[in-house]
């Protein structure tokens, strides 16, 4: 009786701390919007972004790695930072200047529609950072997941690679450019695919965290749950 008592005092401060960071998100999207004077033709794309911010900060207050070595915490820290270079530069974190001297250096920030903006963009002549909250938040988050996956089983980081596809929002267009040297620009199909590049990519970004989460392919979640 003492056990599920606590467990259902965990279960409504969790709720209330959930409610609190939503409020919170909420509140700041709606302040950012009025001071930007920021007019939102495309809502769900707002939408989208807080949802990335308010899965990210709960993953990274929820989760916690299971005890482990020195030796361990370091390759699942090496793998962690790999993994989220590799999406910071594949989802547009990380922007590369196509030549040398196609850029100057600069800081200014982007006013993009709540969760994705205000986002700090940092540039040079060989690349830029363009730090939108979604991203960061969410990329960090997927990091940490498969930091704790690599230390929760021994090779299970290979499917953290599926957080890969979380940046389709990037990957998506190149491929409607490369269909639509063969279909013709102004086709519905290239259309259809910018149109839905960042549905596609919320609903993987869901599910990888899903799946790094609970981890059905390590035989379910770990105990080491924050409380």
């Amino acid at each position: 009786m003492a056990a599920a008592s606590a467990a259902s005092r965990f279960e409504i401060r969790d709720l209330l701390y959930g409610a609190l960071v939503g409020n919170t998100l909420a509140a700041l999207a709606v302040a950012y919007t009025l001071l930007a004077g920021i007019s939102i033709t495309q809502p769900r794309y707002a939408l989208y972004g807080l949802l990335w911010v308010f899965v990210g900060v709960l993953v990274l207050w929820k989760t916690e790695p299971a005890p482990a070595d020195d030796s361990t915490r370091r390759r699942a820290a090496a793998v962690a930072l790999v993994y989220f270079v590799a999406l910071a530069v594949a989802g547009g974190v990380v922007v590369t200047a196509m030549r040398p001297g196609a850029g100057e250096f600069g800081v200014r920030l982007a006013t993009l529609a709540p969760g994705w903006g205000p986002a700090p963009v940092f540039s040079s002549p060989w690349a830029a950072l363009v730090l939108m909250p979604a991203r960061v938040v969410g990329y960090a988050a997927l990091a940490y997941l498969v930091y704790a996956t690599v230390i929760d089983a021994a090779g299970a980081a290979v499917s953290g690679l599926v957080g890969l596809l979380s940046c389709v929002s990037c990957s998506w267009p190149i491929l409607a450019s490369l269909l639509s040297g063969v279909v013709g620009g102004g086709s519905a199909v290239v259309a259809a695919t910018f149109d839905f590049s960042y549905d596609i990519s919320t609903v993987v970004f869901l599910l990888t965290v899903a799946l790094l989460y609970w981890r059905p392919f390590v035989g379910g979640h770990f105990d080491g749950q924050k409380e």
